[in-house]
């Protein structure tokens, strides 16, 4: 993926493309937005403008990526010698100053060892920080210390979808870009193709026990797709794969820690779902209530666009004209409380079941 194919309305990727042009670039980004995935589809992007063999240039200077030389390629599949990514790995889905700073059972390449030795393919070592708010303090201030000194020809980009949980320090020293943040967060080709499916199966179920088991199923298939999909990639990134001949013990924390990524990374994905669940049931919620508001002739009241979010989706009017707004209402607060349930030790399967039989639809 090249710039170029980003949205061409996109503030954060005209700015970034200016500073590249006008020869400023920074030492440390700091890119923020709604999803993680989206962000670093954008620092991935930056890293092969940054080491590309044939890129687009402006004033002599590379704006652009090709996207099809073997920097390029190698930055695609995770195995240029100039780019390290660091992301949360430990049991606790954090990360710690073992991935940054070289200590006892650390891996045997971490971040700051990286950026502090000179390029080997490229003319820059680009170190980015997938979800850096979820860096423990050890690790925050150890990260802190770089920033303050940065190596040279270095670029250090850190990526979150929370900034105020990063330190104050820590910000202050990062340029700032937001991406995809002028409106409501746009879903993905297969986010609204699943979501369609789901609303049309709700719009045409009603309260049959039949239908609901059908919502189910669709839910738990998409569910176990996405855990099937987390595991194939968590595993081709672990240290275990990378390092087979390491000693057994720390073969065996590799492990543990690889199991508590996937676990983590699943129940993200799966809050992630429910929340676009959500989003389409606050839909139908506000349908019922510009149902109440219509004006005399009939026609929608002013507003009426500007405040739904998902207008494509198949279903949502139908829904709505069978729920009046305390029921459309109540059905926001049921996924909030099975998003609190999945947060306990609750069985998934159970409480998933228990809601969707609970809907208003």
């Amino acid at each position: 993926m090249a710039f170029r194919d980003f949205p061409k309305d996109e503030p954060g990727i005209q700015l970034l493309q200016r500073s590249l042009s006008r020869g400023r670039l920074g030492h440390a980004y700091l890119f923020t937005g709604h999803s993680l995935d989206g962000l670093e589809a954008v620092a991935r992007t930056l890293a092969k403008v940054l080491n590309c063999r044939q890129p687009v240039k402006d004033n002599g200077t590379a704006v652009d990526c090709c996207d099809q030389c073997v920097a390029c390629r190698k930055i695609d599949h995770d195995n240029h010698a100039d780019v390290f990514w660091v992301r949360p790995e430990s049991r606790s889905r954090q990360i710690q100053i073992g991935q940054l700073v070289p200590r006892e059972n650390s891996p045997p390449r971490v971040l700051l060892d990286f950026v502090n030795l000179k390029p080997t393919e490229s003319q820059f070592k680009v170190g980015i920080i997938v979800a850096a708010d979820r860096m423990n303090e050890q690790a925050a201030n150890a990260f802190l210390k770089t920033l303050e000194e940065p190596p040279a020809q270095s670029v250090l980009i850190l990526l979150t979808t929370d900034p105020t949980r990063l330190l104050e320090t820590i910000l202050s020293r990062c340029l700032r870009l937001s991406f995809g943040e002028t409106g409501p967060a746009q879903l993905a080709a297969a986010d609204l193709e699943w979501l369609n499916a789901f609303a049309s199966l709700a719009a045409g179920s009603q309260k049959t026990l039949f239908g609901r088991y059908r919502l189910l199923d669709l839910l738990l298939r998409r569910l176990a797709g996405a855990r099937q999909q987390i595991e194939s990639l968590l595993k081709s990134r672990s240290l275990l794969e990378k390092y087979p001949d390491a000693d057994q013990e720390l073969r065996d924390q590799w492990e543990e820690e690889l199991k508590a990524a996937i676990e983590a990374e699943y129940r993200r994905q799966r809050a992630d779902t429910l929340a676009l669940v959500q989003r389409w049931l606050r839909e139908v919620w506000l349908h019922t209530l510009f149902a109440q508001s219509a004006l005399p002739d009939g026609s929608a009241a002013p507003g009426r666009q500007e405040l739904l979010g998902l207008p494509q989706v198949a279903g949502t009017a139908q829904v709505a004209r069978r729920l009046t707004p305390p029921e459309a209402a109540e059905n926001l607060e049921l996924i909030e409380e099975l998003q609190r349930w999945l947060h306990s030790n609750v069985q998934e399967a159970l409480a998933l079941e228990v809601t969707l039989l609970k809907l208003h639809l």
